[in-house]
This record gives structure tokens, C-alpha cells and sequence, in this order.
């Protein structure tokens, strides 16, 4: 049996959590929450998952740049952005599925 703890160092676990924390805060920062999509999709459904599709894009530029950095690390960085960003994107679709399959009153008025 291979020894997992000589392939993994420890610095690849923190590059890990690093990049995915990164892809989070990043898209988080260019839109709202899966809750306020799901909360306002009826009106906001369109813009919101615009501004995930521009953090996906922002969050993958930082993540590509870092592994190109930290070539120690890249593959953690990598396996760590892309795990957070699929997540965090199926997250926003589920969102906006039961947003407008379930309507209720969102939090905005026009």
C-alpha cells in the first residue's frame, strides 16, 4: 500500500483550503448568496447568475495565477478551486431552481 502522508505534504493541504476558500469569498464578493437568489429569482434570476458566471471567470484567473506561482502546490490549488467552484455553482443553480419553482415574497420592491 502507498503511504498517502509521504505524496500529500502538509502544505498541500493548506494550498487546498486556500484555493477553495478563495473561489468562495471571490464569488460571493461579485454576487449576493444562494439565499438572495433564491429569496428574489423571480425578478433577479438572470443578474444573479450573471455575476456568478463573472466570479467563476474571476476566481479562475487568481486560482490559475496562484498555480502558476506555487508550482509546489498547484495541484492542491487547482483540485481546491475547481472542487469550490463546482459546489458553489451548483449551489446558485439549485437556488434559482427553487426560487422559481416555489416563488414567496422576496426581499426587494420595484
Amino acid at each position: 500500500m502507498a503511504d498517502v502522508q509521504s505524496a500529500v505534504s502538509s502544505g498541500d493541504g493548506i494550498a487546498f483550503l486556500v484555493s477553495s476558500g478563495i473561489v468562495s469569498e471571490i464569488i460571493a464578493k461579485a454576487c449576493s448568496s444562494p439565499q438572495t437568489m433564491e429569496i428574489n429569482a423571480s425578478v433577479r434570476a438572470a443578474t444573479l447568475m450573471k455575476w456568478v458566471w463573472i466570479g467563476m471567470i474571476e476566481a479562475a484567473v487568481f486560482v490559475t495565477v496562484a498555480a502558476m506561482i506555487d508550482r509546489k502546490h498547484r495541484t492542491a490549488i487547482v483540485a481546491g478551486g475547481v472542487i469550490a467552484g463546482v459546489i458553489t455553482y451548483a449551489e446558485y443553480r439549485y437556488a434559482k431552481h427553487a426560487g422559481l419553482r416555489d416563488g414567496g415574497p422576496g426581499t426587494e420592491s420595484y
